[in-house]
C-alpha cells in the first residue's frame, strides 16, 4: 500500500483509540449533545487531524503535506452535504438527538471499512491502468456540473430504493425501543415473538448508504489530488470524523451553507480539470500550491458569500422556499 506497516498500524492505532475515547469516556452515558459540546468536540478532531498533517508533512516532504491537507479539505467540505441528509433521515424516522450520537458512532466504523475497500480498489486500478485516472476526472466534471443544475432539490428518503428493500427482507418496526437496533416484538398477524430492526438500525443503514454514494464523489477526487493510498484513506477518515463531531452543531445551522454546494461544485470541475491542464501545459503533476490555494479558495468564497446572503434566514423560512 505504498508506507511502511507500521505507519499504518499507526494510524489505526490513533483512530481506534478516538473511538474508545469518544464512545467510552465522552459518550459513555446516552445524552443529549449540545451545540457547545459539538463544536468543541469537532475542534479537537480538526486539530489531530491538522496534528497529523504536520507529521505528513514533516517525515513525507511538503508535496506529500499539502496534498493530505487538499484531501482532508475536500473531503471535510462534501462531507458537509452528507450532513443536510443525514439530518433527513433522522427527521423522517424521527429519531430523538438522545440516540442520534449512537447511530453516527456505529456509522463511522462501517464508514472506514467501506472507504477502506474502495480506496484499495481505486489504487489498484490506477496503479494497473493509468487511464483510470482520466475517467475520474472525466467523471468529476460531470458531477459538478450536475450539481450546478440540480440546485437545492431535496431527495425523497420514502421512496429510497434501500428502505424498500430492507422493508421487503425483514421486518421493520415503527416503534422506538430506546438505543437498541434490534427489538422483539409479537407478530401482530400470528401473536408470536419475532425480532425487529427498529428505526435506529434502518436509520443506520441508510446513512451508511448515503456515505457509500457520497464516496464515489470523494475517493476518485482525492485519486485526482494524490496517489498515495496513504494520505487518500487517512485525509478521508479524519475528515470524516470530524464531521460526525460537527454534525450537531451544523444540522442547526446547515440553512446558512446555502451557497457552499455551488462552490462545491466548482471544487469538483476543478479538481477533474487539473490532470488536462497539466497535460496542456505539458507539467508532470499539477502544483500542489496552486491546488490548494484555488481549493481554499473556492471554499471559502462559498462560505462567506453563504453568510451575508442568509444573515437574516430562518431554517423555517428557507424551507419554505424549497
Amino acid at each position: 500500500m505504498g508506507k511502511p506497516l507500521w505507519m499504518w498500524a499507526s494510524f489505526l492505532a490513533i483512530v481506534a483509540t478516538l473511538l474508545v475515547f469518544d464512545l467510552g469516556v465522552l459518550h459513555r452515558k446516552t445524552h443529549v449533545i449540545s451545540i457547545r459540546e459539538s463544536l468543541w468536540m469537532s475542534a479537537f478532531y480538526i486539530a489531530i487531524a491538522l496534528a497529523f498533517g504536520g507529521w505528513v508533512w514533516w517525515s513525507l516532504g511538503a508535496q506529500a503535506g499539502k496534498e493530505y491537507l487538499t484531501g482532508f479539505v475536500v473531503e471535510k467540505t462534501l462531507a458537509m452535504d452528507n450532513v443536510f441528509l443525514i439530518s433527513l433521515i433522522f427527521t423522517y424516522f424521527a429519531i430523538p438527538p438522545l440516540y442520534q450520537h449512537r447511530v453516527l458512532f456505529w456509522g463511522i466504523l462501517g464508514v472506514i471499512v467501506l472507504r477502506g475497500i474502495m480506496i484499495a480498489l481505486g489504487a489498484t486500478l490506477v496503479a494497473q491502468y493509468s487511464w483510470v485516472l482520466y475517467v475520474f476526472a472525466v467523471f468529476l466534471i460531470f458531477t459538478g456540473i450536475k450539481m450546478l443544475l440540480m440546485g437545492d432539490k431535496h431527495p425523497d428518503i420514502a421512496s429510497n430504493p434501500l428502505l424498500k428493500l430492507m422493508r421487503r427482507l425483514f421486518p421493520v418496526s415503527d416503534q422506538l425501543d430506546g438505543q437498541k437496533f434490534l427489538t422483539r416484538q409479537p407478530d401482530p398477524k400470528t401473536g408470536k415473538w419475532r425480532i425487529y430492526a427498529t428505526p435506529l438500525l434502518v436509520a443506520l443503514l441508510l446513512i451508511e448508504f448515503v456515505d457509500l454514494i457520497f464516496a464515489v464523489d470523494s475517493v476518485p477526487a482525492i485519486f485526482t489530488i494524490t496517489l498515495d493510498p496513504f494520505i487518500v484513506f487517512t485525509s478521508n477518515i479524519f475528515a470524516i470524523l470530524g464531521l460526525r463531531a460537527l454534525y450537531f452543531a451544523l444540522a442547526a445551522i446547515i440553512h446558512r451553507f446555502k451557497y457552499l454546494k455551488p462552490a462545491l461544485a466548482f471544487v469538483l470541475i476543478f479538481i477533474g480539470s487539473k490532470i488536462f491542464i497539466a497535460d496542456a501545459l505539458g507539467l508532470e503533476k499539477f502544483p500542489a500550491n496552486i491546488s490548494l490555494a484555488v481549493t481554499l479558495g473556492l471554499i471559502a468564497i462559498g462560505v462567506i458569500v453563504s453568510l451575508v446572503k442568509t444573515a437574516k434566514t430562518t431554517p423555517e423560512a428557507d424551507h419554505g422556499r424549497d
